[in-house]
């Protein structure tokens, strides 16, 4: 619309930011430059902030970026009509929070009485009377402010009297507590000081005061104290699957069945999270003391059923008798704490009685981690290198990377005797991306033809920075990554499943291979052959070197071999040490061998050695094969 109408002169104005600390910003919404231009000018002059909109679009856009304190709203405009752009804004913001003033070049048009109908707040008309815009501008303006200011003194109202009720609140709250804490009697604070507040069993503090009491009745009485230590083996996957409310009810119905199996006059105390502790006193220790602590074992041992779900998580005792410390309280404790790792460190759910031997074995541990410590800083291990065997092409595809430890006094140490260990001590990361970095930088030495395969622990598989470092290697390494193949056992893939899968996904996206190490003698997670396509499974050399006696064994060799087959992968036979084993698996249709028939584990130099001696052997068969 094309409005060429001139403003009529205007008069003297008080400037009406004289009320507020900055000037009140005004959008001016017109499709017609000049008509935006005189008014722009003119509200300039009387210390407004002014900004422009070109149309009803640009109007909008401006209100959302940025914020007005009244709009002069022109309703004829090409692309969206005034009307129209008010009601958008009603829909957002209140005749208080903007005011908008529609401007027209009817005054008896029925666009007046829809835009006041719509919402607006007044309106004045084309030619525009300066002194009359102003009048209404600061009327609307004024208004505003009122609103606002009124809106302010209700919101102080209300924060006032939220304040002084919850102070009110909280001194009645305060004065309650007092009064129940003065009520509270001399009894039950020392119960509460003594007891454990879940189980009601007695806590830590009353375990040492009838442990200590019992100390000093033994050299007045034919009965010796003994000390059970009991740890609840799977409580922590419980916690995990099903929450802390249902484990603390765990806990409870623990301690009801250990209260019920030693019976009223022997005391059981809770220490903390899943840990009981038992004092036994009787003159024939430590037999009947082991008698207990296996029955708690067998006990413990039983499902038990938490809101509707059968729950079942054994446990470890571990038993020391007090004659073996004379007064030495905390040496008592310290021995039935050791003896139970021990039992958990036997396979859990049994019960150990202390022997003099494990204080050995502690400090000897004790210095195996320090000796570990510094091993692993200093880089003081050694990668082996053991040779897989295509066998259908009679050439070398690979050598499996094998950590040792050369040992300052004990040799040269296999990864069974020292990486439970490094996993309980939390450095399994950082010794094996040693060993990934390692057996890439040996790799790069070899023919492009030939691979390494590096075993992953289920820590180092569940780490976050995992896929950072592969990329990393292969970058520094140079080592072209479907080279590099990761041998991952069935454990590792017993966590969340999405992630699992979602990690195996992006490690192949990256062009690493993927084995299933160790097949068939864990959980034989079968659905992750569904979920993901693994490179490759390794026969556990268990059915390799039975197969020749159980035909089990062989039966189960052909099984995944088919399995393998039908769904694309490629199979490793490991452990293979006699000629008729390579047969067997050769005759099931096995595509690779690793083990001592081919060669032991080398050293770098000795496997560059076997790679080149290697080189033009054909026939693996040897007399007896065929």
């Amino acid at each position: 619309m094309n409005h060429s109408a001139a403003l009529k002169t205007d008069v003297a104005w008080v400037e009406p930011q004289a009320e507020t600390e900055t000037a009140p910003h005004v959008l001016v919404v017109d499709d017609v430059a000049d008509n935006r231009d005189i008014l722009s000018r003119r509200l300039v002059r009387r210390g407004f902030e002014v900004t422009e909109a070109v149309g009803g679009e640009d109007a909008l856009a401006k209100i959302s970026e940025s914020s007005f304190d009244i709009v002069l709203l022109d309703i004829m405009m090409p692309d969206l009509n005034g009307n129209e752009v008010l009601k958008r804004i009603r829909k957002q913001y209140s005749n208080t929070e903007l005011p908008v003033i529609m401007v027209t070049a009817k005054s008896q048009s029925e666009n007046v009485v829809d835009s006041l109908d719509n919402g607006a707040d007044d309106y004045i008309t084309k030619p525009v009377d300066f002194n009359v815009a102003m009048a209404r501008i600061t009327n609307q303006l004024k208004k505003k402010s009122a609103a606002e200011a009124n809106s302010r003194k209700t919101k102080n109202f209300e924060e006032t009297a939220q304040f002084l009720n919850q102070t009110l609140d909280q001194r009645n709250e305060e004065l309650s507590l007092e009064s129940e804490r003065r009520q509270i009697s001399e009894e039950k604070l020392h119960y509460m000081a003594f007891h454990d507040s879940l189980t009601g069993l007695l806590n830590r503090q009353g375990f040492r005061d009838i442990l200590s009491h019992a100390f000093d009745n033994m050299p007045t009485t034919n009965v010796e104290p003994a000390l059970l230590f009991v740890d609840l083996d799977a409580f922590k996957s419980v916690n995990d699957v099903y929450g802390h409310e249902i484990g603390d009810k765990l806990l409870s119905q623990v301690a009801d069945r250990l209260s019920e199996l030693v019976g009223p006059d022997i005391s059981v105390c809770r220490l903390g999270g899943d840990e009981f502790a038992i004092v036994t006193q009787f003159e024939n220790q430590p037999v009947k003391s082991m008698l207990i602590a296996e029955q708690i074992v067998e006990q413990m041992n039983l499902p038990f059923i938490v809101e509707g779900k059968s729950l079942t998580i054994g446990a470890s005792c571990g038993v020391a008798r007090a004659s073996q410390f004379d007064e030495d309280l905390d040496g008592l404790i310290k021995a039935a704490d050791l003896a139970m790792y021990h039992a958990k460190s036997n396979g859990r759910c049994g019960a150990v009685l202390f022997e003099n031997r494990m204080f050995e074995e502690q400090e000897e541990r004790r210095a195996l981690e320090i000796d570990l410590h510094h091993a692993i800083q200093n880089s003081e291990f050694e990668v082996f290198y053991q040779p897989l065997v295509n066998v259908e092409s009679n050439e070398i595809s690979g050598f499996e990377a094998l950590v040792r430890w050369p040992h300052k006094t004990r040799g040269i140490m296999s990864p069974d005797a020292f990486i439970p260990l490094v996993e309980e001590m939390g450095l399994i990361n950082e010794l094996g991306n040693w060993v990934l970095r390692s057996a890439c930088e040996e790799a790069i030495k070899w023919p492009s033809n030939i691979n390494v395969a590096v075993n992953l622990s289920p820590n180092q598989f569940k780490n976050d920075s995992l896929l950072a470092t592969l990329v990393n290697v292969l970058a520094t390494t140079g080592l072209n990554p479907n080279r590099l193949e990761l041998e991952i056992t069935e454990s590792a893939l017993l966590d969340t499943e999405k992630r699992t899968i979602k990690t195996l996904e992006s490690i192949q996206e990256l062009g690493v291979r993927i084995s299933m190490d160790d097949f068939g003698t864990g959980y034989s997670t079968l659905s992750y052959l569904q979920d993901f396509k693994f490179d490759k499974i390794k026969i556990d050399k268990c059915f390799v070197q039975g197969m020749e006696e159980n035909v089990s064994d062989e039966a189960i060799i052909e099984a995944i071999v088919k399995l393998s087959d039908s769904i694309g992968m490629g199979t490793t036979a490991e452990g293979i040490e006699t000629d008729s084993q390579l047969k067997c698996i050769m005759d099931r249709g096995c595509t690779e061998g690793q083990g001592y028939l081919f060669s032991r584990p080398l050293t770098s130099d000795d496997a560059g050695k076997f790679i080149e001696s290697f080189v033009g052997i054909k026939d693996l068969s040897t007399s007896g094969l065929d």
